[in-house]
């Protein structure tokens, strides 16, 4: 095999071969459920908690999903299986899940409608995608554009990201290498299109309520870890000033784990602190490579 294999509805195809009717609601409303996972050493990483979550957002959002975890388990782990032998034994792939209410039959002008429509593909890390975090620092940008906090649950992980698409836009007009991080209608910040943000003051580690952003796999690592290291660590409202005047900022996301953020709306923040590189080593260990390391040797 010389092409990734794509999960459809039922059936492995290959990735060409894989593709959505027009009148899908994942294209119609924009009605679409997702979760992404990663892979280390070709298997994929927590997994259940990426289940969980993805179970939780179609139950949210009102999309049917009728496999077990038992079944999406099982057909995760043979897509890795598969598409892993594409890759060099060095990299790792990324798993993403996907689940749309169906076919919406009018919209083709026909009477009713299909059923619901599932779906898994991977693609290789974009290792070198992150190296610029691992080695200047991320670089955050707040647009005047505001999340509102009272449309969608933000623990839905949806592809309905005009949002972000427009506040990444804004984010790249005042900083080209900048990722928009978001304020929600009472001032306080939220995270940004692929990670959830913390702080660190006076050796405690912060973080927004849960109930406010998605709440990140890679941030229940990041409690986790800090629980092992005896590392304080709390949730609570923060202000772009807290974020300008913390010891550490971090981003917390699947694909690269723990990144140290080196800019906040141009002000520089310390980065590579104590904290962050006790947690990176920390999560080294657990998944039993160099994270950072890895990721300077790819791409």
């Amino acid at each position: 095999m010389s092409e990734p294999l794509v999960y459809l509805n039922g059936r492995d195809v290959l990735q060409h071969e894989a593709a959505l009717p027009f009148h899908d609601a994942g294209f119609v409303f924009g009605a679409t459920v997702t979760d992404l996972c990663r892979t280390f050493r070709h298997q994929l990483y927590r997994l259940d908690d990426h289940l969980q979550r993805f179970r939780q957002s179609c139950a949210l959002a009102r999309v049917p999903q009728t496999l077990s975890d038992a079944e999406l388990t099982a057909i995760a782990e043979q897509l890795v299986e598969e598409n892993s032998r594409l890759l060099h034994p060095n990299a790792d792939l990324a798993l993403v899940m996907f689940a749309t209410p169906g076919p919406i039959g009018y919209y083709l002008g026909q009477t009713g409608s299909g059923g619901p429509t599932l779906g898994m593909h991977t693609f290789p890390l974009p290792m070198a995608r992150f190296h610029r975090l691992f080695r200047e620092g991320a670089r955050l940008v707040i647009p005047k554009l505001q999340r509102p906090t009272a449309s969608l649950d933000p623990r839905i992980k949806q592809r309905s990201r005009l949002l972000w698409w427009l506040a990444e836009q804004e984010a790249h007009d005042l900083d080209p290498a900048a990722s928009a991080l978001l304020l929600d209608d009472t001032g306080h910040v939220t995270e940004t299109a692929a990670a959830n943000l913390l702080l660190v003051r006076g050796g405690t580690v912060l973080t927004p309520p849960r109930g406010t952003v998605l709440n990140g796999v890679s941030l229940l690592t990041v409690e986790e870890l800090c629980r092992q290291l005896d590392v304080p660590f709390r949730e609570e409202p923060l202000t772009l000033t807290d974020c300008l005047t913390a010891d550490e900022a971090l981003l917390s996301c699947t694909s690269y784990c723990l990144a140290s953020v080196s800019h906040i709306n141009g002000q520089a923040i310390p980065t590579g602190g104590p904290i962050y590189r006790q947690l990176l080593a920390a999560w080294s260990r657990a998944v039993g490579l160099d994270i950072r390391a890895q990721i300077l040797a790819n791409g």
